[in-house]
């Protein structure tokens, strides 16, 4: 699954370490995978700054100090939400960038009544924010991880130039 995502993870490390730029990720349902593609690129300590995988209430609180005041009319795995985690990773890590993700990769929905395959991703730069919404139509767990993750890549890319 990694190695699918490299192409374009060297293209962003290209640009990003080309521009001195930094990044850090704050994601829920890819677990990792974002952050993961941009570390496979040699020399990633240039840009990558840090991630986390929130995926709890617990590490929410505890990794981006999101409070309850914060979470006023804001949903889980909406683009409001994912546009919050990274504004949050952005400020806590002061980087350049930052992207956001939060979803449900599946086999079944969430309790917020999105359907498996759902996630919402953004992208926070020197110009400005942007967020989108996926939909696969899927329930397999590997499979939207993968597509979630090359969206966000994808976001973040467009981003960038």
């Amino acid at each position: 699954m990694l190695e699918e995502l490299l192409p374009q993870a060297e293209r962003i490390a290209s640009l990003l370490k080309a521009r001195g730029e930094t990044i850090g990720i704050a994601e829920s349902s890819t677990a990792g995978l974002i952050s993961a593609a941009l570390l496979a690129i040699p020399g990633a300590s240039a840009y990558f700054i840090g991630g986390a995988v929130v995926y709890t209430r617990q590490s929410r609180s505890a990794l981006l100090e999101v409070s309850e005041q914060e979470l006023t009319g804001i949903t889980p795995s909406t683009e409001a939400y994912a546009l919050l985690f990274a504004r949050k990773i952005r400020g806590k890590l002061a980087t350049t960038w930052s992207v956001g993700e939060t979803g449900t990769a599946g086999p079944t929905g969430s309790r917020y009544g999105h359907a498996a395959g759902h996630s919402c991703i953004a992208v926070i730069g020197p110009q400005g924010e942007r967020s989108i919404t996926i939909e696969t139509g899927n329930s397999d767990r590997s499979d939207n991880m993968r597509a979630f993750c090359i969206a966000a890549l994808d976001l973040l890319e467009k981003g960038l130039v």
